[in-house]
């Protein structure tokens, strides 16, 4: 199964990244493929949530991904555990930590896929494993630039 692990140093306090971060609905914003993220559900303390997430491939003629998934988000240790419960791929899984580091915070983000389509080419693998990297780093990008500019 393919894993993307990268991370971020961003000038901001953890606390600060951490709620930036947790405005996930707002991703949209700063993620040109990234149609719409919907909360569906949210615990009463917000340590659990059910997003529905709707993006764009423009690669394969703007097809479009949709997945929903549970995020567990733990405030004391400024992590995001999160896993796919339903959508277009086979399986998706990962997390964000958020670690303060040089005065700022360093987020590092872990996602494991796994999308499996019949006769699916190896280029046609390499392009949707490119893909998610790009998302992966406009994830972290998008959250640098709020948590920097806010």
């Amino acid at each position: 199964m393919p894993t993307i692990e990268h991370s971020i140093w961003i000038n901001a306090p953890v606390e600060k990244v951490y709620a930036v971060a947790r405005e996930v609905e707002r991703f949209p914003e700063v993620m040109p493929d990234l149609e719409s993220v919907k909360v569906l559900e949210r615990s009463e303390d917000g340590s659990r949530t059910i997003t529905e997430w709707t993006g764009l491939v423009r690669e394969f003629n703007n097809m479009h991904v949709k997945w929903t998934e549970e995020d567990i988000w733990n405030d004391a240790e400024h992590t995001c555990h999160f896993r796919l419960i339903k959508g277009d791929m086979q399986r998706m899984e990962g997390e964000w930590r958020f670690v303060e580091e040089e005065g700022g915070t360093r987020f590092y983000s872990r996602l494991d896929y796994d999308y499996n389509v019949p006769l699916l080419g190896a280029l046609v693998k390499n392009l949707i494993h490119k893909k998610l990297e790009e998302n992966v780093q406009m994830v972290l990008e998008g959250i640098r630039s709020r948590a920097e500019g806010a």
